[in-house]
C-alpha cells in the first residue's frame, strides 16, 4: 500500500472494512477484531491511526512488538488459526502497520473464549442469535437446514403408504424387502435423526407437515396494479402441506392468474399462456428446494399487472452469485431434500433449471439480496398481445 493510498483510506474514516487503532497491547481484544473481520468478508486494521484519523506513527521497536503480538494472537487466540498479512507503510518519521485479514474460508471463527464476532458497521458485535449461528455453520458446510431434527416428531408422523410408493419409485424395490423397521430405513435415508423426523423427512413424507414445520409454507397474492396493497387483492392463498402439494398448489395459483392469449387459435380455444409454464415449474421448484430453512419465513409469490415476484428466504449460499447461476453453477444448501426431490417434483438437480427458464423466457431478473437475506426472481409480464 502506498502512503497516499493509506492517507486516502484514513480520510474516509472507519467502516466495516477498515478499523483504526492507535496502538494494540491486548491479545484478547485483537483476537476479537481479527475474528470479526474473518467472519465478515475480511478487512484491514490500521495500527498507528487514532479513532479520529490522527496519525501516530510507530517506531521500529513498536513494529517488532506488534508483529509478534499479531502472529501469536492469530495462531493461538483465534480458532481456527488464520494468517493475516502485515505491511509497514511509511508516514512522517515512522510507519503505520496495516494488518490485512482475509475473508475466512472456515467460518465461523471464534476467539479463545469461544465467542463468535462479526462486523456491525465500523464496530463489531457478538453473535448470540441461534438462527444466525446456524446460518454460519451452514455456510461452512458443517450443518444443513434440511437435516435438522424437528422436535416432537417421530416415524409415526410419516404417511407410510405415500412413503412406500416413493421408496419403490426411487430404489426400484419394495420397502418390505429391506427387512428393516420403518425407523431404521428413515434413519438410513437421513430422514430421521435420533428418533425425530428431519426437516426433509417432515416436508417430504409427513402425513401433515403443517403443525410440524408451520413456517415453511408459501404465501401467494395477486394484486391489481403494480404495487402491494394493504387490503386490495384479486386472489390469495396460504399454501401448506408436503413439498409436492406446495408445488402443485403454487403452480395452480400462478397459472390461474396468468393471462391467456388467443393469437392465431380459434375463439373457442383455451388460449396460450403469456409466459411458458416451464418457467414457473423451474423457478418454484428451485425456491422450494433451495430456500434457507434457518430462516423462519414463508416463500412469497406476488403477482402484479407487470411482473411476478418469487421471493425465497435466504440469499444465495456461500460465494455463489447471480452470474454463477446464470451459467448453470449451483451449490447445494439442502442436499438431502434435493437428492429426493427429483422423484416428487419436476426437478433434475443438475444446476440448469435457471438456465432453462431463461432460455424459454429471457425477461427474468434475479436479485441476491444479502442485506434482507432473500433471493428474488422477477418475471416481467408482456403487455397484452405483444408476445408473438
Amino acid at each position: 500500500m502506498e502512503t497516499t493510498e493509506l492517507l486516502e483510506a484514513v480520510a474516509r474514516g472507519e467502516d466495516s472494512r477498515h478499523q483504526f487503532k492507535e496502538d494494540v497491547t491486548n491479545a484478547t481484544s485483537l483476537a476479537a477484531e481479527i475474528v470479526a473481520f474473518a467472519n465478515s468478508g475480511g478487512g484491514q486494521i490500521f495500527i498507528g491511526v487514532a479513532d479520529d484519523g490522527g496519525i501516530h506513527e510507530l517506531d521500529v521497536a513498536a513494529v517488532g512488538r506488534l508483529n509478534q503480538l499479531i502472529s501469536n494472537t492469530a495462531s493461538t487466540n483465534v480458532r481456527p488459526a488464520i494468517n493475516p498479512r502485515t505491511e509497514n507503510v511509511s508516514v512522517g518519521n515512522g510507519v503505520v502497520l496495516v494488518v490485512t485479514i482475509p475473508d475466512g474460508l472456515s467460518k465461523p471463527y471464534v476467539d479463545n473464549s469461544g465467542v463468535i464476532w462479526v462486523k456491525s458497521g465500523s464496530d463489531k458485535r457478538r453473535v448470540t442469535a441461534r438462527e444466525e449461528m446456524q446460518r454460519m455453520f451452514q455456510t461452512a458446510q458443517l450443518v444443513h437446514g434440511d437435516d435438522v431434527p424437528v422436535p416432537g416428531t417421530s416415524a409415526s408422523d410419516i404417511d407410510v403408504e405415500y412413503f412406500r410408493q416413493f421408496f419403490t419409485k426411487r430404489f426400484g424395490m419394495e420397502l418390505d424387502e429391506q427387512g428393516l423397521s420403518l425407523s431404521q430405513v428413515l434413519t438410513n435415508m437421513r430422514l430421521l435423526n435420533t428418533g425425530l423426523l428431519t426437516v426433509s423427512g417432515a416436508l417430504l413424507f409427513a402425513t401433515d407437515p403443517t403443525p410440524l414445520v408451520p413456517a415453511f409454507h408459501i404465501k401467494a397474492v395477486c394484486y391489481p396494479g403494480t404495487d402491494i396493497h394493504a387490503s386490495q387483492y384479486a386472489d390469495s392463498a396460504d399454501i401448506y402441506g408436503r413439498i409436492d402439494s406446495q408445488f402443485e398448489q403454487s403452480m395452480s395459483f400462478v397459472l390461474r392468474n396468468l393471462r391467456r392469449e388467443q393469437r392465431d387459435q380459434g375463439v373457442n380455444s383455451e388460449g396460450i399462456l403469456e409466459i411458458p409454464r416451464i418457467v414457473f415449474e423451474e423457478l418454484l421448484a428451485n425456491a422450494i428446494i433451495h430456500r434457507d430453512f434457518f430462516v423462519s419465513a414463508p416463500i412469497r409469490i406476488f403477482m402484479f399487472d407487470d411482473r411476478i415476484e418469487i421471493i425465497s428466504p435466504g440469499h444465495l449460499p456461500n460465494n455463489l452469485s447471480v452470474a454463477n447461476i446464470l451459467s448453470g453453477n449451483s451449490n447445494m444448501r439442502n442436499p438431502i431434500l434435493a437428492s429426493y426431490a427429483t422423484k416428487v417434483l419436476p426437478y433434475r438437480g443438475l444446476g440448469n433449471g435457471i438456465v432453462r427458464a431463461i432460455k424459454e423466457y429471457p425477461e427474468i431478473e434475479f436479485i441476491d439480496d444479502r442485506d434482507a437475506n432473500r433471493f428474488v426472481a422477477i418475471v416481467r409480464r408482456p403487455s397484452a398481445g405483444t408476445r408473438a
